[in-house]
């Protein structure tokens, strides 16, 4: 058997080093022993400086004059560190979902500079009590303010250090005053670095909650196994207000006993506050977060603290499953249904397949908890199947009942006469809350202030002059592009017919938070939305004032359905609930109930009845009524019976192969010639579809194709990608191809839009 003669390795593994690979050679001795993901020792640059490396790809072909290729040195027998598995589940991700090496070890890499870490500076005596008595009288005999203010503090405070900033802000001391004593040996100034902590507990601590008995089979069972050399994959179906969290606060206490480290994945940021606060309260300063809205000192600290110990869990987005932790021992995915799961930057790895891959990975493994009262149709259909272990929680326990639910059916509001976006029914609960003092939340899947902006005589509808979309209008008349930014003043008469009727379709948050202060003007209205959470802290804000009670109304998108968990919100209003059935995606009617579902669990938490109100053209269709139920497995039954007619996912995979060119000619004559490169391997059960535009066909003057392949089997289509990917370096190579990008998506969650 032969073995690959060459390995290409990066030097080190700190992110900023990680920008390309160079070639070894393998030694005889070690042909057969290294492996991607392997360590070890090679010399480096003129010096021949003995340096460390991790082999990402072997290969027989050399880059270059073969003379000059170096030998590796030596391979390591360390035990695996945190980057060495990292490299090693880079090179799974490049593997099963396409991507360039580099691409994929800038995902699973921490991206964060080295800072400096901040200072702080204390105060305290040098000398004995006594003396320090004796020099305050001094002072105040001397009117030395400043000496006195000082050592008053320090003798206040029984000889203990005190903050330096207590001194030069509260006290109002002049460092020159400090250095003075300090240099005469009356106080001792001390630095000493810290980490930057972006949680603030608010001094409130949990105790140990007592946990249902279907809560404690879970806790059980995962420890039980967990005894018994088990890494399993469990999946909670709970409906909303069953206490997931608790199982989870409770399988992270075990966790935590063992010595090991646990991470806990949101699904955006709009979750991070209130999880990270219920997290707080239970583990204290154990508990830290990672997202996107961190200064790049924070993000920093936040990897040390990891690395070094400082932490034991960490909560995030998708990208915090890739925190440096030196011994984790359980994965946890909150509400996994969520699309933003997947990632829409290559590699397009989705992070439960991820997780559970980082899980076998490490040493000791670990277990991975998927939680969601709507389960993805993925997990659940794995489930039954018993790939992984399913859990029921069927019991609300946060207090009352799941909430009554009532479908409104637009149609007959209109014959009715009512041209509003409220139905009555609507109307006359959101008046009933007010007088109650209780809240209300208003959920409508979209942003902005309108859908779109036509023409009422001619139908001409606006569109961005560089993306094949619509102009949604925003407050001050502007038509805006939500995909490349593309601005431009709305305007007063038709182009095309020159008519004057220009109107939009009003279907937004800012129109919805206006005719609510419109038709009850004593009402305190906050929005959330894309554009009322741009600033850092906003999201917080927002959900803090609303816990708080300082608004009776809460208008927003998908992010105020999500996961929160307000006891004094008691009706949701849900407007044009069918919208995201009419998305050009085999997906829509599972992002509908489960949409439905979630916004319909935000209501009833507390202790007093919910009312949910759900407004459609579309009254009868299977997900709506399942979501009114609040039954999974109904829709689950009709979902699937569906998706195995047409050979969706879950039943068969499916591999989205995505094109963008500046000419779309050019775009779809190579897009046709891809296929036919994948058809040619003759794959049995291998159906193939397009090439074809995306549903958006052109975004910021790029357009955008794709080539569909539905198969079975996993590594039957990973196959045909690294067939694909060859043949395109082959062309690039040659300087044959040109303006054109290709990715890979599998399974994809949402369509090439």
């Amino acid at each position: 058997m032969s073995f690959p003669e060459y390995a290409n390795i990066i030097i080190d593994i700190s992110h900023e080093k990680v920008d390309k690979p160079f070639q070894y050679r393998i030694p005889e001795r070690l042909r057969g022993k290294v492996d991607i993901g392997t360590c070890v020792e090679v010399p480096f640059g003129r010096g021949n400086t003995r340096r460390k490396g991790y082999i990402i790809e072997l290969t027989n072909d050399p880059d270059f004059d073969e003379s000059r290729i170096k030998d590796i040195l030596a391979a390591s027998d360390e035990i695996a560190s945190a980057e060495d598995i990292s490299l090693k589940l880079a090179a799974w991700m490049k593997r099963h979902y396409g991507s360039t090496m580099i691409a994929a070890l800038r995902t699973v890499l921490p991206s964060v500079k080295k800072m400096k870490k901040p200072v702080r500076k204390f105060v305290s005596l040098k000398i004995p009590v006594r003396e320090a008595t004796e020099e305050y009288y001094e002072a105040v005999r001397k009117k030395q303010k400043a000496k006195e203010r000082v050592l008053k503090e320090l003798l206040d405070t029984d000889g203990d250090r005190i903050p330096y900033e207590l001194l030069t802000q509260k006290l109002q001391v002049a460092s020159a005053t400090l250095k003075s004593m300090s240099d005469k040996g009356l106080i001792r100034i001390e630095s000493e670095e810290y980490f930057r902590k972006p949680v603030a507990g608010d001094g409130i601590r949990y105790g140990d909650k007592v946990l249902s008995a279907a809560q404690q089979h879970i806790v059980d069972t995962v420890s039980r196994d967990y005894d018994e050399g088990k890494r399993d994959t469990y999946l909670i179906h709970g409906i909303t207000g069953s206490g997931k969290t608790e199982v989870y606060i409770a399988l992270i206490d075990d966790c935590i006993k063992r010595g090991k480290q646990a991470i806990v994945l949101i699904p955006e940021i709009a979750l991070t506050y209130q999880t990270l606060m219920r997290f707080y309260r239970h583990f204290g300063d154990r508990v830290s977060v990672m997202n996107s809205s961190l200064s790049p000192g924070e993000k920093y600290d936040q990897i040390e603290r990891a690395r070094t110990g400082d932490i034991d869990i960490i909560i995030g987005p998708r990208s915090a499953l890739f925190t440096p932790f030196q011994n984790t021992g359980i994965i946890i995915i909150d509400e996994e249904h969520e699309t933003t799961y997947k990632s829409e930057q290559s590699p397009k790895y989705h992070a439960r397949e991820t997780a559970i891959e980082l899980a076998r990975l490490l040493p000791d493994g670990a277990a991975v908890i998927l939680g969601s009262a709507t389960p993805s149709l993925e997990s659940y259909y794995r489930a039954l199947k018993g790939e992984y272990h399913l859990f029921e929680l069927t019991e609300r326990l946060t207090g009352g009942c799941l909430p009554s639910v009532e479908i409104a059916d637009l149609r007959q509001e209109l014959r009715n006469g009512n041209r509003s976006i409220f139905s009555e029914r609507l109307r006359e609960l959101i008046s009933d809350r007010l007088s109650k003092n209780e809240q209300t939340m208003l959920f409508i899947n979209r942003r902005g202030l309108a859908g779109f902006v036509s023409c009422r005589s001619c139908g001409e509808v606006f569109k961005c002059p560089h993306c094949d979309v619509s102009l949604s209008e925003h407050r001050g008349g502007r038509l805006v592009c939500h995909y490349c930014g593309h601005e431009e003043a709305k305007p007063r008469i038709c182009p095309k017919c020159s008519s004057k009727y220009v109107s939009s379709f009003r279907a937004g948050t800012q129109q919805i938070e206006d005719e609510v202060k419109k038709i009850w003007p004593q009402a305190r209205v906050l929005r959330m939305d894309a554009d009322t959470t741009r600033t850092k802290g906003s999201y917080d804000r927002i959900l803090s004032s609303f816990a708080g009670k300082e608004a009776d109304v809460l208008v927003g998108t998908q992010m105020i359905v999500k996961g929160h968990d307000f006891p004094d919100v008691t009706l949701v209003g849900v407007l044009a609930a069918d919208m995201s059935l009419y998305a050009s995606d085999f997906r829509a009617s599972e992002r509908t109930f489960q949409l439905l579902t979630q916004a319909a669990g935000r209501a009833g938490r507390g202790s007093r009845e919910g009312n949910v109100v759900i407004q459609s053209y579309q009254p009868d269709h299977y997900s709506i009524q399942t979501a009114s139920r609040q039954d999974y497995r109904a829709f689950y039954d009709e979902e699937i019976a569906y998706r195995d007619l047409l050979r969706y996912p879950p039943i068969s995979h499916m591999l989205c192969v995505q094109l963008q060119s500046r000419d779309e000619a050019e775009g779809m004559a190579f897009a046709a010639r891809l296929r036919a490169v994948m058809e040619q391997q003759r794959v049995p059960k291998a159906v193939f579809i397009g090439p074809a535009m995306a549903s958006i066909g052109r975004i910021n003057d790029i357009y955008r194709m794709a080539v569909y392949v539905k198969l079975d089997d996993y590594e039957g289509l990973v196959a045909l990608k690294d067939i694909t990917e060859k043949y395109i370096k082959e062309l690039e190579e040659m300087g044959k191809l040109r303006n054109i990008a290709v990715q890979f998506d599998f399974d994809p969650i949402t369509s090439y839009s």
